[in-house]
């Protein structure tokens, strides 16, 4: 009988091969009954379409037209659909609803020694993700801000310092991105080691660190669409194995950093307990941190998960925090009116005493906390351009669920897209008063508190419910002290006002071709 089927189908090829092929298309059209959701008709039937959507760099906008063009549920897969209205967040990212991340996290996984480190951010396993967050909450925290402030202050310090020698005083053209990179780069690597990693000082990619991630993001991004690929690529048992023994094929610059910050550290508090002194080092740094969290709770804290904390700041923070900064000056620099309100509001503090006087400009958090205007400016170039330009995917329980009014069956990928979310008309339009797709503060300021706190809760920049983004606070910190810090030193034009910059939506949505010139400020009281 088996032979007879074999011999048939060998025969009859031809006729086979198309047979399964349709057979298969179809069974992906009618999944789950989401062939009654609108979008692209390729899309229904696999997911290639996203594939090759995310590799042309710009699927925030094929999104927002679609949602545009079919409403609140638009379909971008056999199995997937997004949502455009702000109460699917609620729904999707509460807190004890039963979602799950989807296969789109884990190629995004660091490897060290062959095997895999799934961070808070790229692990799929919930009661994993909840004890790591547990174990490490307290180092994130709004209170943890006042030790983390004076680390921020040392790198802004030699920032507004390299900037005015490399490009105030030279008329040099600067790469503006890819300098509040180096920045937020080195941030990192204060807060987290005490260490900064030298990319401000020498004005270089240090290691090759932000093309590699470059790189990383240009990958996960098409392949997070069709998530198996990725065991054929960088997680294949044979990379795996040829790392463990030592052949780093895909090196990960930053695992290496941290590796040796770590060991660095270890043997410091190693060489305190020999000479009878505290074990701890003293610092007020993140992996100081992480190592008492170690302390607190030995067996799960293990080595590698702390390596992993260590590892996955970096990976994070860098680059949301440098596209949110650079996202504010943009904007800015292309609507002068609010750059010259900003600056009038920044000048008066300084006259009314509301911001210290200080040699190098710095403004602390506290001093920025009192600027409205500031605070809008902020809030708004969030809105316009949120770091991640993809939904935050999740896997609907097995039982199904209703989003919006509409029952979705288990096992669906469901999400929201912020580029998306951030531009609903009902919620951003203020009564219509202003366009969803134009940069205004003043929607922030015009506002009823109503209007306000719920344009607050729609926000989605930093995600929502229990995987909201856990350096969310550092990097607010680093956003609302840099940006009035910067305007109080230098008077900042664009290179070419009639050009504009173009972005990369590699998952973070990176700007490119932001040239501008720097001059120096006179700081008066």
């Amino acid at each position: 009988m088996l032979e007879s089927i074999i011999l048939t189908a060998t025969n009859y090829w031809h006729f086979v091969f198309p047979a399964i092929i349709v057979a298969y298309l179809t069974a992906n059209y009618f999944k789950h009954g989401l062939n009654k959701y609108p979008g692209p008709f390729l899309a229904s039937l696999t997911d290639i379409w996203r594939f090759i959507d995310v590799w042309n760099r710009r699927p925030d906008i094929t999104q927002l037209s679609l949602h545009r063009k079919h409403g609140d549920v638009v379909r971008l897969g056999p199995n997937t659909i997004t949502f455009s209205d702000p109460a699917a967040i609620k729904t999707i990212y509460g807190l004890n609803k039963g979602f799950v991340k989807s296969g789109f996290y884990p190629p995004q996984q660091a490897i060290s020694r062959g095997t895999r480190l799934p961070s808070l951010f790229s692990t799929t396993d919930e009661s994993y993700h909840a004890s790591l967050r547990r174990s490490v909450n307290a180092a994130f925290s709004m209170s943890a801000l006042v030790q983390y402030e004076p680390l921020v202050n040392e790198v802004i310090t030699l920032f507004l310092s390299r900037t005015s020698t490399i490009y105030a005083r030279t008329g040099a053209v600067c790469d503006f991105a890819l300098w509040l990179q180096y920045f937020a780069f080195d941030v990192i690597g204060q807060i987290t080691y005490t260490k900064q990693h030298g990319f401000v000082d020498k004005n270089e990619d240090i290691d090759g660190m932000i093309a590699y991630l470059g790189r990383l993001f240009s990958y996960v991004a098409p392949v997070g669409q069709i998530p198996w690929l990725d065991l054929l690529f960088l997680k294949n048992p044979i990379v795996r194995l040829l790392d463990y023994m030592g052949f780093k094929l895909f090196a990960f610059p930053i695992t290496a950093f941290a590796q040796t910050r770590m060991t660095e550290r270890l043997s410091e508090i190693k060489s305190n307990k020999a000479q009878g002194l505290a074990p701890s080092t003293g610092r007020g740094d993140l992996l100081s941190m992480f190592l008492k969290a170690q302390t607190d709770r030995p067996d799960f804290m293990t080595d590698q998960r702390v390596l992993t904390m260590a590892v996955s700041m970096a990976f994070a923070g860098s680059e949301t925090t440098a596209i949110s900064l650079a996202a504010v000056f943009y904007f800015l620099l292309k609507h002068p009116d609010c750059y010259t309100k900003l600056q009038e509001e920044l000048d008066g503090a300084i006259q009314t005493g509301k911001i210290e006087t200080r040699e190098s400009g710095l403004v602390s958090w506290a001093e920025s906390q009192t600027l409205p205007y500031l605070d809008a400016v902020i809030k708004e170039s969030f809105r316009m351009h949120p770091a991640a330009g993809l939904p935050l995917e999740r896997i609907t329980p097995p039982q199904g669920i209703e989003i919006c009014g509409k029952f979705v069956p288990g096992g669906t990928i469901v999400g929201c897209n912020a580029w998306v979310i951030h531009r609903h008309e009902p919620t951003f339009s203020v009564n219509g008063r202003y366009n969803v797709d134009t940069f205004n503060p003043d929607r922030w300021l015009e506002c009823t508190k109503e209007q306000r706190k719920e344009m607050e809760g729609t926000m989605f920049q930093f995600g929502a419910g229990s995987r909201t983004c856990i350096g969310k606070n550092i990097s607010l910190l680093e956003v609302y002290k840099l940006v009035p810090s910067f305007l109080r030193r230098f008077e900042v034009t664009l290179d070419d006002p009639a050009k504009e910059w173009k972005l990369h939506n590699a998952w973070f949505v990176k700007q490119l071709d932001f040239n501008v010139r720097f001059r120096e400020r006179t700081m008066e009281a």
